[in-house]
């Protein structure tokens, strides 16, 4: 390994640490919040059919979803993907962004203690909104600030309108 790379991998041992010894995140938590996450995914009636369609296996796209939640909370380099690839076939929009945050903020905060689960929201909140925007511009459609996009009937719209993470 170069000094270079051992430099890098270093650094990112050093951000890891931090991120772990403020949010109390490790492997073991991702886990069994990813575990617990797509367990209520498969029973929403709203998410889990566009997932069962598509997912015949479910450990290797868990195991893949650890690597991206761990390269997420904990900066760890473990996921190489591309997530945006992967959904902008799928046909969602803002409905299943909100409910799919919705999940993943009562799994976070019913597997992890406060500070973690906080860190997990936030970071699913800005993921949501990342593929929500890469999803609506592959459309056709330039979002502003606070602009939603919604699939109704065929055609694309834009709303305002985002439900809380808790359901509210």
């Amino acid at each position: 390994m170069s000094a270079d790379a051992q430099t890098a991998a270093a650094r990112r041992a050093a951000i890891t640490a931090q991120i772990q010894a403020e949010t109390g995140i490790d492997e073991v938590m991702i886990e069994r919040l990813v575990r617990g996450f797509y367990a209520r995914v498969r029973d929403d009636a709203t998410l889990g059919p566009i997932f069962a369609a598509r997912i015949d296996d479910w450990e290797p796209h868990l195991q893949k979803m650890f690597a991206f939640w761990s390269s997420v909370a904990l900066m760890s380099g473990r996921y190489h993907g591309q997530p945006m690839a992967k959904h902008l076939p799928l046909p969602i929009d803002a409905r299943h962004f909100d409910r799919w945050l919705a999940l993943f903020a009562e799994t976070a905060r019913d597997v992890c203690p406060p500070a973690a689960a906080e860190r997990f929201i936030l970071l699913s909140q800005r993921v949501g909104e990342s593929l929500e925007l890469g999803i609506a511009n592959a459309n056709g459609v330039l979002l502003n600030k606070g602009q939603r996009y919604f699939k109704d009937g065929g055609r694309s719209t834009l709303g305002y309108a985002r439900e809380s993470i808790d359901g509210n």
